[in-house]
C-alpha cells in the first residue's frame, strides 16, 4: 500500500513538473519570437467594437499588446487620448490594431451613415491633399466630378481618348456620389491639447493633411478611378445634380488655349 501511495505521489508531483515546465515554456514563447526585433507596444481590439462607438466608452474592449515594429500598422495607437471625442467609423474586430484614422468627428460619422448608396456601386477610397478635393469642403452625400491628368509616358496617341501627346487632362467621371470623407492623419502620443483640437478638424475647416475621399461607382469607372489614383492625378470639382455635363475634350498643350 505504502509503494502504491508513494507511486501516486510521485506521479502527481512529476505531473506538477511537467506542467509548470511547459507553462513556463508558452510564456517565453513571445519573448523567443520577439527576440532581435524591434518591440512597440499599441492597443488591439479584445471585443467587438460597432461603428459609432465613442473613443471615450471603448474601456476594456481593447488591450495593450507586444508586437514587432515591421507589423506596427501606421498610426497604431497606445491610448486613446488622442481620438477622445470622436467614433468609430466602422466597425472594429478582434485582433486588429486600434488605429486613428478608424476614429471620425460624430458630425461626419452620421452624414456618412445617412448617405443612401446604391447596392450595385462600389466604394473606393483615394487619398488626395486638400487642392485636389476641393479644399477639403466636400461633405458625405454631395456629388463630384473627377478630372484625371497624366504626364509622361503615360499616353501617347490614345485613339479613345484622342490624346496625341504625353500630357493630357480630361473631366472622365461625372455626377460621382461621395459617401464618406476623411482626414488622413496621424496623431502622436506627443500631441498637446491644441494639436487633438486641430485633430478633430471636419473637412470644413479647411484641413492642411491629405483627405481620405470614398466615391461610389460601378466597376468600369472603379478601375478608371484606381488606375488614375495611381499612376496620374486626381481632382474633383462639386457637381450638383443641375449643373450641365455639356461637352469636354481632352486637354493637351497642344489645345490647352483653343
Amino acid at each position: 500500500m505504502n509503494r502504491k501511495v508513494l507511486g501516486l505521489v510521485a506521479a502527481i508531483a512529476l505531473a506538477l513538473v511537467g506542467t509548470v515546465a511547459i507553462v513556463a515554456y508558452v510564456d517565453g514563447a513571445e519573448d523567443r519570437a520577439l527576440a532581435g526585433e524591434q518591440v512597440v507596444t499599441v492597443l488591439v481590439v479584445q471585443d467587438e467594437i460597432p461603428a459609432g462607438t465613442p473613443a471615450d466608452e471603448i474601456g476594456d474592449r481593447v488591450a495593450p499588446e507586444r508586437i514587432t515594429q515591421k507589423v506596427k500598422a501606421e498610426g497604431a495607437m497606445t491610448t486613446v487620448t488622442s481620438v477622445s471625442g470622436k467614433v468609430a467609423n466602422a466597425t472594429l474586430v478582434p485582433g486588429e490594431q486600434l488605429v486613428a484614422r478608424r476614429f471620425v468627428a460624430p458630425s461626419v460619422y452620421r452624414a456618412a451613415a445617412a448617405v443612401d448608396v446604391p447596392d450595385d456601386l462600389l466604394q473606393t477610397t483615394i487619398s488626395l491633399s486638400p487642392d485636389r478635393a476641393v479644399g477639403g469642403t466636400l461633405t458625405p452625400g454631395s456629388t463630384v466630378a473627377v478630372s484625371i491628368s497624366f504626364q509622361g509616358d503615360a499616353v501617347t496617341d490614345n485613339a479613345d481618348t484622342g490624346a496625341t501627346g504625353d500630357k493630357f487632362t480630361h473631366v472622365t467621371l461625372r455626377k460621382v456620389l461621395v459617401t464618406n470623407v476623411q482626414i488622413d492623419e496621424t496623431p502622436t502620443e506627443d500631441d498637446t491639447e491644441s494639436d487633438e483640437e486641430e485633430n478633430n478638424l471636419e473637412p470644413a475647416d479647411a484641413p492642411t493633411s491629405d483627405l481620405l475621399i470614398t466615391l461610389a461607382l460601378d466597376d468600369v469607372n472603379t478601375e478608371r478611378l484606381v488606375w488614375a489614383a495611381e499612376h496620374g492625378t486626381v481632382w474633383l470639382s462639386v457637381e450638383p445634380s443641375k449643373a450641365p455635363t455639356g461637352s469636354t475634350k481632352v486637354v493637351t498643350e497642344g489645345n490647352v488655349y483653343q
